[in-house]
């Protein structure tokens, strides 16, 4: 019996081995939490990384430079039917249209010159070409001017269809206004210069005849009630005052501007919108001494004019409209292509870009907002008789004097962006001045992209101040009283309580903030001024009393609950302010203190404003600062507390020596985590403000931030497209922000940390 005994183990040897497996199965768990803690920290810098990477991905395109490349080269197709006027291609880059001097519309490929078709224009017999002109090339219309003072429109088409699932194109010639030529001359002297446009049911018409008159003629369609015939009524009037000294004539699309100039710089704006009554609105001179007009050009939309000179400059004027509603014409950019005389200008017809060509073959590639030289190529070693840009500005077509056709395709497709464009000044198109400008799209391809994003970082930046501003003074100094001050049974319901403010959601506040606090502020604007002044003197009035009152009577509350007492205090002296503010208002600012401001200092008032993201915002930043740093103070250790009172200093010495600086770190920490979530933020600066890309220090103007930009617009880009990139590139530079910031933060937080860890 005893040697069973003495082979069982004691109750003591148990104890050991099972404290053994225990601390085994303790050292595992913490190996494996350890690891795990390991692995999600690598993970989440694994995913922030990757998240950097596919924005950079995405942005990249936009850094890439643009090239073009020699794709054929041939003979001009049926040079015997006469010299070149104007070469064109459709959209599809495969066939082309060369208008000759004789009347003749050849189609041939784009590919290899073979000719597809060759159609005879309707010019009467016994009768000359003296002049030519284009269109609108989106509408891909050009004019004959002929010796018998007539004009003939025509119109170069293409249809496409798909038999046996191939593409085909068919190339054909129509007539706006009907085969017969237009009489614009009733004289019959040969039109040796002509402009036109052709609208829906109207046309414009200006020619300079042989004997030296300026012929306007205007054409309306009118349509019968009861049939489907259309008849053409024509009206005209001479331009008395011009001169006989013109060499270029245009008329904007609108048909409202008369352009004309001559080589050595005269340029001349009529205003035609009156076809009976045409008007001189500038004369100016747009070439230095020594220079002359070579080519002449509308930027896409008509707006600008794009004017190569003799010595290889182009340069972009448009009339742009002052504060006092005075219009000039102002010189907005220009670029050096070369030495040579520019003689052709190509604009593209979707974008704010031009081709231009000298004369010694050269093109370059240039875009008027970026402001940028993308391309510069030697093409041909001849000068070039035509030049034509397809219609996606991808390709182009040059034909040099040698009678060789030269095919081009062009890699070019963010043409608008640069850092100019992005982060600098840029005088857009019927601005007054250069500016900082975000406005990206529009329904019509004559519109110029404004994609600057200095006024997104600057609402941004702007919102989050303001969000501060409200939310620091509340949750740090709420914070201190609650964690140092406060009872712990009045805390064990405040804190939670402000906690749980950060659970409601952001759409909520701001749908809060847009539809209930926005008209609250603008119809109680005194009130909330009222408010800042009237509660604080009250609660130092209150103080100030309280300290008269006798010490057994103010012993009645216990410490720590003197944020109770204040509580109706602070609610009266609220009301108070609102109460008073339509008096204050009244006496002081005439009854309207917007109206006031508006009217004394140009101070404008939006309803959804500056003002309001930040008291909303700054709602939303308060539980996540008064949280952390709540948290970083009440965690300071007692006995620095304890010793510090116990070497005589007060509670408030104790605080702003010991506990701040103990806990500083935390603190820091707090506000700038508080500021990340504000710069970020979304919803509420989307509902709460009127998305107003506007640069204005005033708060009580509109902003947009980076964030609800990129919440607005990425829905309704276009995908790899300029302004999905440019968008992606606004979330790459808010990512930039938020990183290069908390960095400075934790770098701070250590050296706080380090600094303050010896107390």
């Amino acid at each position: 019996m005893s040697d069973v005994n003495s082979t069982q183990p004691h109750s003591s040897q148990l104890d050991m081995m099972a404290s053994d497996r225990y601390q085994s199965w303790r050292l595992v768990k913490d190996k494996l939490v350890a690891r795990a803690v390991v692995v999600g920290g690598l993970s989440i810098i694994g995913a922030i990384v990757l998240i950097f990477f596919y924005l950079l991905y995405v942005v990249f395109p936009l850094l890439l430079s643009s090239h073009a490349e020699s794709i054929a080269q041939y003979d001009t197709p049926e040079p015997a039917l006469g010299k070149t006027l104007l070469l064109a291609m459709e959209e599809q880059n495969e066939v082309a249209v060369r208008f000759t001097e004789t009347g003749k519309a050849i189609f041939f490929n784009v590919a290899n010159g073979a000719t597809i078709a060759t159609e005879n224009l309707p010019i009467p017999d016994k009768v000359s070409v003296t002049s030519f002109a284009h269109g609108d090339f989106d509408k891909a219309e050009v004019i004959y001017g002929l010796s018998d003072g007539r004009a003939l429109i025509v119109k170069h088409d293409y249809k496409l269809s798909y038999p046996d699932g191939k593409r085909f194109i068919s190339p054909s010639i129509q007539y706006p206004l009907g085969q017969q030529a237009i009489v614009v001359d009733n004289a019959g002297q040969a039109l040796t210069q002509i402009a036109f446009k052709v609208g829906e049911d109207n046309g414009t018409l200006v020619a300079k005849t042989a004997d030296n008159r300026m012929v306007l003629a205007s054409l309306t369609q009118k349509k019968s009630l009861f049939d489907e015939e259309v008849t053409l009524e024509r009206s005209d009037v001479l331009l008395e005052t011009v001169g006989t000294d013109v060499d270029f004539m245009l008329l904007d699309k609108e048909q409202r501007n008369l352009y004309l100039a001559n080589r050595k710089g005269d340029l001349t704006i009529f205003d035609v919108n009156d076809k009976t009554q045409p008007t001189i609105k500038h004369k100016l001179n747009v070439m230095n001494h020594g220079t002359e007009i070579s080519s002449i050009e509308f930027l896409n939309g008509d707006i600008s004019l794009l004017i190569g000179d003799s010595q290889g400059e182009l340069s972009q004027w448009s009339m742009v409209r002052d504060q006092k509603n005075h219009f000039s014409v102002e010189k907005l950019r220009s670029f050096k292509v070369s030495k040579a005389p520019l003689v052709s200008i190509n604009a593209e017809q979707r974008r704010k870009g031009m081709l231009v060509s000298d004369a010694n073959g050269v093109i370059g590639i240039y875009n008027s907002t970026s402001e940028r030289e993308l391309i510069k190529q030697p093409i041909s070693n001849n000068k070039p008789l035509a030049v034509a840009l397809s219609p996606r500005a991808n390709a182009f077509l040059l034909q040099g004097e040698d009678n060789k056709i030269h095919f081009w395709h062009i890699d070019n497709e963010h043409p608008e962006v640069s850092f100019s464009s992005l982060w600098q000044k840029v005088w857009y198109e019927s601005y007054p001045k250069p500016d900082y400008i975000w406005q990206s799209s529009s329904a019509s391809n004559d519109f110029e992209p404004k994609m600057s994003l200095v006024p997104l970082v600057f609402g941004t930046l702007k919102a989050s101040f303001y969000a501060m501003l409200v939310a620091i003074p509340l949750s740090l100094f709420g914070a201190i009283y609650t964690a140092y001050f406060m009872t712990p049974r009045i805390r064990q319901y405040v804190k939670p309580g402000i906690e749980i403010m950060g659970a409601l959601p952001t759409v909520i506040l701001g749908f809060l903030a847009g539809l209930w606090l926005a008209p609250f502020v603008e119809m109680h604007l005194a009130g909330i001024f009222s408010l800042l002044m009237v509660v604080p003197l009250a609660v130092m009035i209150f103080a100030f009393f309280w300290q008269k009152i006798p010490e057994a009577s103010r012993h009645l509350i216990p410490e720590g609950w003197d944020a109770v007492v204040l509580i109706p205090v602070i609610l009266f002296s609220a009301w108070f302010a609102f109460a008073v503010s339509p008096s204050i208002e009244a006496i002081c600012f005439n009854g309207d203190l917007r109206t006031w401001m508006n009217s004394e200092f140009g101070i404008g008032y939006d309803q959804r404003n500056t003002l309001v993201v930040g008291l909303a915002m700054g709602f939303a930043v308060i539980p996540m600062i008064f949280s952390i740093a709540e948290d970083a103070i009440f965690s300071v250790p007692k006995h620095l507390t304890t010793g510090s009172l116990a070497l005589g200093a007060t509670p408030w010495q104790t605080m702003t020596k010991v506990v701040l600086l103990t806990a500083s770190p935390g603190i820091f920490s707090a506000i700038m985590i508080g500021f990340g979530r504000a710069v970020g933020e979304t919803m509420i600066v989307l509902m709460a403000t009127g998305n107003t890309p506007v640069m204005d220090l005033s708060i009580f103007q509109g902003l947009r931030t980076l964030s609800a930009n990129i919440a607005v617009e990425m829905p309704e880009s276009e995908v790899n497209s300029t302004h999905y990139r440019v968008l992606f590139l606004a979330a790459l530079v808010l990512f930039m922000f938020t990183f290069i910031v908390n960095t400075l933060a934790e770098m701070i937080r250590q050296n706080l940390r380090q600094k303050y860890s010896s107390l």
